[in-house]
């Protein structure tokens, strides 16, 4: 991968990927599914949201394949897509500290 040659569709791609990193929402819901695949009403409770926020910012991340769920009977877990998600993260908190 060439950094310096990326195309148009390529930087778009780039920009949305930063939007979900944006948001102190989704990015709350992404760092407490690093250790653990966890369900809607787990994040609700653990986060201090209602259902529908988490639902709703969860379908986002879902669409731009930063989380992935699996369903165990009535119960939907998600859980982070790949590693990569925890990497992006762990360098901009590293560089945030410097």
């Amino acid at each position: 991968m060439d950094i310096m040659n990326l195309v148009d569709e390529e930087y778009q791609d780039l920009s949305l990927l930063f939007k979900m990193f944006s948001d102190k929402t989704r990015l709350k819901i992404l760092v407490a599914l690093v250790n653990a695949s966890l369900s809607v009403n787990a994040l609700a409770e653990l986060l201090d949201m209602s259902q529908s926020a988490i639902s709703h910012q969860l379908a986002t991340l879902k669409q731009m394949r930063l989380v992935r769920y699996l369903k165990k009977g009535k119960q939907v877990y998600y859980s982070l897509a790949d590693d990569h998600i925890v990497s992006i993260i762990k360098m901009a908190y590293e560089h945030i500290l410097e």
